[in-house]
């Protein structure tokens, strides 16, 4: 005979299971309440994670004049302006040597464009100048009759421009006043807040500090293998632009998915107009391979021991970030699950029971 279940017990467990269910849906609830009102501020909390994000990148430097006797607004405003240089300096470099080369550019572009129709009009497409034409004739009447969309679009790009330049000014801004007063703020923080808050708040605070640090120099790593290995390529290749291209790809590195596309197809771009057909899926089948290495190796191990979090996790935070926020979900996904981690884990800390003391031996 079967044992019959007991009803006290049921009852007991369907009272946890409302109960936990019940408590979930609440934190639930506050979650969905923060974000909200993250979304609502967010033209103000998105410069100030670009001033943060800023901030560890360049805090080392500040630190290291501020150890040395420099007065803290002082140390700060040189490393601004060191910043500001170098940021310059960066885009003076890939802009000065391709503007120089424009002429040849445009040239090769113009040469790709007529290998490209003559091995259309080749066997196995055979198309003809007249459908070449005919087509092109459609195009141009379906965007004449789409001017409005195409001006909404062209009006909202420059408006999306617009706000990263606002953002990046006060991002730098913000990176002034954080290097100035930084260390000042977890004491003021600490005096503030009530009770064991006064100590909880700090140290999560300095934790999550240190976290995004190390985001910022892992994902710096990844940047500079990105531009070591392209690079290399590029220069065997002998495609020109070799420095500016290794720069772009370092650069675009901090930005995901995006960044690595526009660096690629600048790339596949030059070495097609310059180099050939041939040399530019060379170059195409060596960006896809870093970017798979990139993905799939360096960045999860480099992320994975500098963050403390899994690799999978990894992969898994950029996927879930990307497809709920786009572009800017993916590049603060890892950050916000390396933060989370550290709340995690020292909430963890405070719940475990203290070791127990072993009893004194009879004397």
């Amino acid at each position: 005979m079967s044992p019959r279940l007991s009803s006290a017990r049921t009852r007991a467990a369907m009272r946890t299971t409302a109960r936990v269910s019940a408590e979930l849906l609440l934190i639930l609830a506050m979650l969905a309440v923060a974000l909200w009102l993250l979304g609502r501020m967010w033209p103000v909390v998105w410069p100030l994670i670009v001033g943060l994000l800023l901030t560890t990148l360049t805090w080392p430097a500040a630190r290291f004049l501020r150890r040395h006797g420099w007065p803290p607004a002082l140390a700060a405003a040189v490393v601004t302006v060191a910043f500001l240089l170098v940021v310059t300096g960066v885009v003076a470099l890939i802009a000065v040597p391709m503007s120089s080369q424009t002429d040849e550019l445009t040239k090769g572009v113009v040469e790709g464009i007529e290998q490209l129709r003559e091995w259309a009009a080749g066997p196995p497409l055979n198309i003809d100048d007249a459908q070449i034409t005919g087509a092109l004739d459609t195009a141009m009447a379906r965007i004449q009759d789409s001017v409005d969309s195409v001006v909404t679009a062209v009006a909202t790009g420059v408006g999306t421009v617009v706000d990263g330049l606002i953002t990046a000014v006060l991002g730098v801004f913000l990176m002034f006043f954080f290097l100035k007063d930084g260390p000042r703020f977890l004491p003021w923080l600490g005096r503030q807040l009530p009770g064991r808050l006064a100590t909880d708040v700090p140290a999560v605070a300095l934790r999550s500090w240190e976290t995004l640090g190390s985001f910022v120099r892992s994902q710096a790593l990844v940047g500079l293998l990105d531009a070591v290995f392209i690079g290399l390529g590029l220069w065997i290749l002998d495609v020109p632009l070799v420095l500016p291209l290794a720069v772009l790809t370092f650069v675009s590195a901090f930005v995901p998915i995006v960044g690595a596309l526009f660096a690629g197809f600048v790339a596949v771009l030059i070495a097609l107009v310059s180099n050939g057909l041939t040399d530019a899926l060379i170059v195409l089948a060596i960006i896809v391979v870093v970017q798979q290495l990139e993905g799939n190796v360096f960045q999860p191990i480099i992320q994975s021991r500098g963050l403390g979090l899994h690799a999978a996790v990894i992969l898994l935070a950029v996927t879930l970030g990307g497809s709920l926020a786009g572009i800017v979900g993916s590049l603060l996904a890892v950050p916000v699950a390396a933060l989370i981690a550290v709340v995690w884990n020292y909430v963890r800390e405070q719940l475990v029971d203290p070791p127990e003391q072993p009893a004194p031996a009879d004397t």
